[in-house]
């Protein structure tokens, strides 16, 4: 015996499925309206503060629970002193000869000993790995995998998972599309609008918003120091540089015309939907390697006191949160004031660095997306400017320094373009003629005459 559904009661029955799934649908976007609001007008309804006050705490107790400290097996910083005095100590039982130069066998010892420390551990490899941390943190972030110690801690980095993965990442990748999307849609529109006060006002606030509306899709607590010294028009702003999201987090607090190369794709969309409604300086691949052209396009942007100050990452590629590398001087060439920003994120949360060569953006974005939060601190310094006779490689330094000194890392004077390319053979030759000058020693001098 067969039974017939009648079609009313299947309309019903769908009907009701539907509404169902309405209803999950309006709660979801309730919820993130709860988030995505506050966000948009720059407060905060104290969902953030609770989730990372109990993220703290679990953190805490587990690590005080499982003894989840690590200790660091890398070996320690070794102090570099010069050629002359490290190989000073070696000659000690070796008279100096009266005449000429001074060379001894013993000297193989101080450039063999030089080549194997370079090898397991260099100043520059180092910086493009992620950064250890003292304490797991429940995350595959750092430089060892997880490593079964219980049951409950197995269970716990489990449940871990499920909220990482099933839980936050779906609603921060929601607000980021949401604040993406927002930020082509609203500086289109006010791209329509004519240049005026009331142009640069829009402008300004829907970047601010978007950014805040990405920033809240990564969980972000920022704290930032000293804003008495923010940059202001007309100027160019400068900061160490461990993620592309280093533009969400300092364009949370105020806007700035950003510099950079045209991209297409996804990014390009952005790029020109952006310079619709605010003065951002592209460059063409080809127009990249015109240094004086771009010297030119900043130095008229910071002449024109209207237009946002420029940001700036003079490092040229992102470093692990240890250290700032050597500052290109270009930026440094053009005379405007130098506002210096340090940034430094909390790793315990989530591994902020971007290592370009093992990850794509987007497989980094989801790693960010799948990480507890990120924290950071930003301290604006006072404004500096190039003093009198100093050359702009001179002021970069200065200013690196100074982010250094203030973030707390490590002031290293190395290219960040080893991360891909061969050491110069310039550095090579400046060694090699130090150690020539040992040699050979006043003799040189005397025959050349």
């Amino acid at each position: 015996m067969r039974f017939v559904v009648h079609p009313i009661y299947r309309i019903q029955v769908c009907t009701g499925m539907w509404c169902k799934v309405i209803g999950e649908v309006s709660r979801v976007s309730h919820f993130i309206n709860l988030i995505m609001i506050p966000a948009m007008f720059g407060f905060s309804l104290g969902i953030s503060e609770t989730y990372m006050t109990i993220l703290v705490k679990t953190l805490e107790v587990l690590s005080l629970r499982f003894k989840l400290c690590k200790y660091s097996d890398s070996h320690p910083l070794r102090e570099d002193g010069s050629m002359e005095k490290e190989l000073e100590e070696l000659r000690r039982s070796r008279p100096k000869p009266p005449v000429g130069g001074d060379f001894t066998l013993s000297d193989c010892f101080y450039f063999t000993r030089k080549g194997i420390e370079s090898i397991v551990e260099d100043e520059v490899t180092q910086r493009f790995t992620s950064e250890e941390l003292f304490s797991w943190n429940l995350l595959t972030r750092t430089n060892n995998d997880f490593q079964y110690i219980s049951l409950k801690l197995t269970l716990v980095y489990g449940l871990g998972i499920f909220v990482r993965y099933c839980i936050l990442a779906p609603l921060r990748i929601t607000l980021a599309c949401i604040g993406l999307s927002w930020l082509v849609i609203g500086t289109s529109a006010v791209g329509l609008l004519p240049n005026s006060r009331i142009k640069s006002w829009l402008s300004e606030w829907v970047h601010v918003m978007c950014y805040r509306i990405c920033a809240r899709g990564l969980s972000a607590t920022i704290l930032y120091h000293n804003r008495e010294n923010k940059p202001k028009k007309g100027g160019i702003c400068v900061a160490n540089h461990t993620t592309p999201i280093d533009i969400v987090i300092l364009c949370n607090d105020g806007c700035y015309a950003m510099v950079g190369q045209v991209h297409g794709g996804l990014m390009g969309v952005v790029q020109r939907a952006m310079v619709r409604s605010c003065p951002h300086v592209w460059f063409e691949r080809a127009e990249m390697k015109d240094r004086h052209l771009v010297t030119k396009r900043l130095r008229d942007h910071v002449n024109d006191k209207t237009k946002l100050p420029i940001l700036i990452f003079p490092e040229g590629t992102c470093v692990n949160n240890t250290s700032v590398m050597m500052f290109k001087k270009g930026s440094f060439e053009i005379g405007a004031t130098i506002y210096p920003v340090a940034i430094k994120y909390d790793p315990k949360f989530g591994d902020a660095f971007w290592n370009s060569s093992k990850y794509s953006m987007v497989s980094y974005l989801l790693r960010m997306m799948t990480s507890w939060a990120l924290v950071c601190n930003v301290w604006y310094l006072p404004a500096m400017h190039q003093q009198e006779g100093e050359d702009a490689v001179q002021f970069a330094n200065r200013v690196k320094s100074a982010i250094a000194h203030q973030g707390g890392l490590v002031d290293l004077q190395w290219d960040g373009g080893l991360k891909r390319a061969k050491v110069k053979e310039t550095f090579k030759e400046q060694e090699q003629k130090k150690y020539s000058s040992m040699v050979v020693g006043d003799d040189s001098s005397s025959n050349s005459d």
